[in-house]
């Protein structure tokens, strides 16, 4: 088992030349921080999430799986370890962008908005609250920065430089359209689906695929359909709650020493909460 990447949450190796195991560690991190406790179970439930989108999405664009099953692993990966975490995945050149769309104003962009009238360049006609919803759904890409690194928000001029007008209009078309079957679908489980980050890499023949994760809490914001209300921050079945926590108690650039149970516990449950509202299975670990 060679591993060739470490990210802050997940563990990339290489087994043979055209595929790879990406596997999911319970590693939770805020502001490119990883915490220094471990979420027991996480890294299955972002797995099982990603996996029942891409599912979903199949339809719409291919996606970069092999195999979700553990007994079709390769023999040094059938270790109870990768159980559950894991997808044994082809090889892609994944393209320098990532591709966010963007169905309410959140985050980032609430704050862009306030300074600027624009979110990510792209300057917005009406007259916005905190956490409404914009008139067309919005696609705000970024550069993808080295691993461990924060990506940049770019305009979609600079993602057209970066990878070409077919291709930058092709990943534009195919990200809103995945976004709005999922957001659609979402409603329907009780949660609003506010905004989300897709990567994508070319195949082997030069196809476009979907990769990475796709709709995991650590990628969106999920918000609870029936506590929504525009003008304010919205709970959320992510790790806003730990970041709220952190920023309370002063630990935006740096992570604490260690965090308390209930935080993890809390962290935990909303982890769990998104999981089981989405696919409609109890998680069981």
């Amino acid at each position: 088992m060679k591993k060739i990447g470490n990210g802050k949450v997940r563990d990339i190796y290489e087994v043979d030349e055209n595929s790879l195991m990406l596997v999911v560690s319970d590693r939770i991190s805020a502001w490119d921080n990883i915490m220094p406790q471990d979420i027991k179970g996480k890294g299955i439930i972002l797995n099982q999430i990603s996996a029942f989108w891409f599912d979903y999405v199949s339809d719409i664009i291919p996606n970069h799986i092999i195999t979700k099953k553990f007994e079709e692993f390769p023999e040094e990966f059938q270790k109870e370890e990768f159980r559950g975490r894991s997808m044994w995945v082809k090889k892609l050149k994944m393209l320098p962008v990532e591709c966010v769309v963007r169905g309410y104003i959140a985050g980032s962009a609430w704050k862009d908005y306030n300074n600027t009238g624009e979110v990510c360049g792209i300057k917005i006609s009406q007259n916005m609250e905190e956490s409404e919803s914009f008139e067309e759904v919005l696609f705000s890409p970024a550069a993808k920065a080295e691993m461990g690194g924060h990506d940049e928000n770019i305009s979609f001029e600079k993602a057209v430089e970066l990878i070409g007008l077919e291709l930058a209009e092709k990943v534009k078309a195919i990200s809103i359209a995945v976004y709005n079957k999922c957001a659609s679908y979402a409603l329907t489980r009780g949660i609003i689906l506010a905004d989300t980050k897709f990567e994508f890499g070319l195949d082997e023949n030069g196809e476009l695929v979907l990769g990475d994760e796709v709709l995991t809490p650590d990628s969106s914001r999920f918000w609870p359909l029936d506590k929504y209300e525009v003008g304010r921050e919205q709970e959320s079945f992510d790790k806003q709650y730990l970041r709220d926590w952190l920023k309370a108690k002063g630990y935006v650039d740096k992570a604490p020493d260690v965090l308390p149970q209930e935080v993890l516990d809390i962290t935990k449950e909303k982890y769990l909460n998104c999981y089981e509202k989405i696919t409609g299975r109890k998680f069981e670990y």
